[in-house]
């Protein structure tokens, strides 16, 4: 009997300590580890997101640019699928049937539940499925929407709308696989404003995945919040005409407008048609863009690092009027060209001597490199280094040689170098004013993007100042600007000598024999111009062109850089008063219909 006593208390022992794990299991399950409870809530609801559409575009006049248009997501619920004529499925949708059995294969994988099976149906498959949503079971439509252009201009400045990836999602949040998001200019940059606010829709779904209805009454369902609207400071009319000037051309046109840093144009050439990057054929057209010889992808206005060539020279004029190494009447002659200690910088046929306007107006490369030389070799520095270091500064504070920090995500910062450049070329005080004299004639150790040309077009423009340029004007529900776009920035130079660098950038324009920009003059316009012939290693040199008009009341300030154009005034000067009279006049003059005529039936794509 004691025997089976004690057998008895050790059943009864475990047993109880069984009962005590199961307790504490349950407990632990229960109320400590929410794991189990979230799954089971999982199993019995389905969350459908609700994505908003994203905020218009319009430019500075109201004129709509960008806007929706519906897509539909073709979606999988596999616990909801009963057969159906796969066959027939197949048809609408222009698949086999092995992309219909991979497609069911992946979405039973949780990883992949909420991917689409079929991405952005067309409006005319989507009408034909919905006819017939009731013979295929398990399987329904996520509305979403995709961007829509009025017009086949701007693709560089608007930027496009892309899918994310997983270093996105690692970065953000918000987003999860499936979502889209802005990826270059205005789209990208102003995302979180044009995106909106995702919604949610939870429902409730039995064993079988069937839906019931909304989860809890609806208590966790979410609306959809639209992206605000967006209004951007580019003219279009300025925008689609400067796209067909350049249709035929490799380079960029940038136009300001001076007093408020408001970009009115920002042309890329050759460009693309934005309407080629939404949509399922996105992929395979962004790759054929991308494959394409003359980099349409590529945004010269913003990424391409040029040299300025001449329209450099007034930047050199503006400090040694500074530092008081010339005056207006500071003269030198020229032999068609400069020549000193084993040094020669050839220069074209023109009047000599000259004083500093007729420099500018004649753009005598012997002149400038003068100038430069006295800008460097000034005894008031102890060393050229310091000298240089000097003129740098000055260099830099007109924006030159770092990113403007405009609204673009791929603004590149330009070259100006640093003395500690020639310093490893050269050796440490071992060069001279000499060694570097091309950068008086904006060659050599200066490299400028066509944003940045524009800018110093603004702030000559403005006799020594310059606002960040940008494209936002206005932003839907937000008052302000951003505070840097409506700071002024300001140069290290008088005012008076911005008026004496003016009149000779006027000259240049409106003087008569010598002037180099004759071919931009305007009826009853003032436009004051530079030319540039910057120098190209791999064949034509380039031709570039900056100005602004009116005079004295400056609206638009505008650089033009034409690949392989030679001269300044032989494609980046017509141009850029085409558009600066288009811009003021709304139309071209019937005494001036040659020179548009000229440049829309010229090209040099191929040089």
């Amino acid at each position: 009997m004691d025997q089976f006593a004690g057998r008895k208390n050790i059943m009864a022992m475990m047993v109880v300590a069984v009962a005590l794990i199961l307790i504490m299991r349950l407990f632990y399950i229960q109320i400590i580890d929410s794991s189990y409870k979230l799954s089971a809530e999982n199993n019995s609801k389905r969350i459908e997101t609700i994505y908003p559409a994203r905020g218009l575009i319009y430019d500075r006049n109201n004129v709509l640019l960008v806007y929706n248009q519906p897509a539909y997501d073709l979606m999988i619920a596999p616990y909801e699928l009963k057969q159906f004529d796969s066959i027939a499925l197949c048809e609408i949708l222009n698949i086999n049937i092995e992309q219909l059995r991979n497609g069911i294969a992946r979405a039973r994988i949780p990883k992949y539940r909420r991917d689409p099976f079929i991405k952005q149906l067309s409006p005319e498959t989507y009408a034909l499925l919905q006819e017939r949503f009731y013979q295929f079971p398990g399987f329904y439509v996520r509305s979403r929407t995709l961007r829509k252009y009025s017009k086949e201009i701007a693709a560089h400045l608007l930027g496009y709308v892309g899918e994310v990836d997983e270093k996105i999602i690692e970065k953000n949040p918000y987003y999860v696989m499936g979502d889209y998001i802005g990826i270059s200019g205005i789209e990208g940059y102003y995302e979180e404003f044009l995106r909106g606010e995702k919604g949610q829709k939870v429902l409730l779904v039995d064993v079988h995945g069937m839906v019931k209805g909304p989860y809890q009454g609806g208590r966790y369902d979410k609306d959809a919040h639209v992206g605000k609207n967006f209004i951007c400071t580019i003219d279009s009319r300025l925008q689609e005409y400067g796209e067909k000037l350049m249709k035929n051309y490799k380079g960029a046109i940038v136009a300001i407008e001076p007093t408020t840093g408001e970009i009115l144009a920002l042309i890329s050439a050759p460009g693309y048609d934005p309407s080629l990057l939404i949509g399922r054929s996105r992929s395979d057209n962004y790759s054929k863009l991308e494959r394409d010889s003359l980099e349409p992808l590529f945004n010269r206005a913003l990424m391409a690092n040029y040299p300025p060539g001449s329209t450099f020279k007034p930047v050199n004029a503006l400090i040694a009027l500074q530092e008081k190494v010339i005056s207006t009447e500071t003269s030198f002659s020229c032999s068609q060209g400069y020549y000193a200690k084993g040094v020669s910088v050839g220069c074209h046929i023109h009047n000599s001597p000259l004083k500093l306007l007729g420099g500018i107006q004649n753009s005598c490369n012997a002149y400038f490199c003068n100038v430069f030389r006295r800008i460097l070799d000034d005894p008031k520095y102890t060393t050229t280094t310091d000298a240089y270091n000097n003129w740098r500064s000055y260099v830099i504070s007109f924006g030159l040689g770092s990113r403007l920090n405009s609204d673009f995500t791929n603004e590149l910062r330009g070259f100006i170098a640093p003395a500690s450049y020639f310093d490893r070329y050269y050796g440490e005080h071992r060069w001279s004013s000499l060694t570097v004299i091309s950068l008086a004639i904006g060659q050599g150790e200066v490299l400028i993007t066509p944003l940045q040309m524009a800018n110093l077009a603004a702030a000559i423009s403005n006799r020594g100042y310059y606002y960040i340029p940008h494209v936002v004007k206005k932003i839907e529900g937000i008052d302000t600007l951003d505070r840097r776009f409506i700071k002024k920035h300001v140069i290290k130079i008088d005012t008076t000598n911005f008026e004496i660098v003016v009149e000779g950038m006027n000259l240049a324009v409106n003087g008569g024999a010598g002037s180099t920009a004759g071919i931009a003059r305007l009826n009853n316009i003032v436009v004051c111009g530079k030319t540039g012939t910057a120098q190209n290693p791999h064949g034509e040199d380039h031709s570039v062109f900056i100005a602004f008009a009116p005079k004295d009341d400056p609206k638009i300030a505008i650089s033009v850089y034409v690949e392989h154009g030679k001269w300044g005034a032989s494609y980046a000067a017509p141009i850029a008063s085409l558009m600066i009279e288009k811009y003021l006049t709304d139309s071209i003059a019937p005494n001036r219909k040659w020179v548009e005529n000229r440049i829309l039936t010229s090209s040099l794509l191929y040089k």
